[in-house]
């Protein structure tokens, strides 16, 4: 069943979003980068049943309007924020953050510690993720810094997130607390062959760095999937928001 998609007018232009389901927590779902709302068709219907779910599309992705300023992650954050306020969806949330999107999770936290309730993080990255880049090949390197160049020569790519995750880190780096919340890391299992072994070592390394930031955290493995559990194994994640919603509640 394709998603329907709203639009709203904020303050930095028009985003596509959508509202499913009903009851609490209010789940916020965080796209990796550049990622659709489409990315979690598989899980949303059933996540539906037992809460209300946003989900929307970041500037740049699909309709949602192209940036016009750097997307960092203190600019995505305080996108979504007043998105939610526009919408009238409250705090306290539960993020569910994919890949690039699980950063800007861990700076929501920090900054709002307040809003949220707990973090799921699928597949996410890791601060010290940008750092995996020195275990590349000079091949891989090379091909980067040439897509880097021709994204700086369109007005609209030079705004890119992906080409503000450094800034977004030292932001993450700069707030130290991170509040006492339930914290699901789900990670694929699935080994990447483009990968080299040594990064792929570092990369589970962070992914485990990411169960110290609460005394309430459990790490979960999607045996069968690579970097995209939303699609692979719909099961082990919907699974683990479920679980991450009681937490919640029996906290309350």
């Amino acid at each position: 069943m394709p998603i329907e998609k709203l639009k709203m007018e904020t303050s930095k232009g028009k985003l596509q979003y959508n509202i499913s389901g009903s009851g609490k927590p209010n789940i916020v779902l965080m796209n990796g980068g550049s990622g659709p709302i489409e990315g979690w068709m598989k899980i949303l219907p059933e996540i539906s049943e037992l809460a209300s779910v946003f989900s929307y599309n970041r500037f740049g992705v699909t309709s949602s309007d192209m940036p016009k300023e750097p997307q960092d992650g203190l600019a995505i954050v305080e996108t979504l924020r007043e998105a939610l306020t526009i919408v009238g969806f409250d705090p306290p949330f539960l993020l569910v953050g994919h890949s690039l999107g699980g950063l800007y999770a861990n700076l929501y936290a920090r900054l709002y510690p307040k809003e949220i309730a707990g973090i799921v993080f699928l597949e996410s990255s890791h601060p010290k993720d940008i750092q995996l880049d020195k275990y590349q090949g000079r091949v891989v390197k090379a091909i980067n810094k040439m897509l880097a160049m021709f994204d700086s020569l369109s007005s609209h790519k030079q705004f890119n997130e992906v080409n503000f995750v450094k800034r977004t880190v030292d932001h993450i780096h700069k707030i130290d607390h991170f509040p006492e919340i339930p914290v699901h890391v789900v990670t694929g299992g699935k080994e990447n062959r483009m990968m080299p072994e040594e990064a792929r070592k570092k990369r589970l390394e962070n992914q485990l760095d990411l169960l110290s930031l609460s005394k309430r955290s459990k790490h979960i493995i999607a045996k069968k999937s690579g970097h995209f559990p939303q699609l692979s194994e719909p099961r082990v994640v919907i699974d683990t928001i479920k679980e991450c919603v009681e937490q919640i509640k029996q906290t309350n």
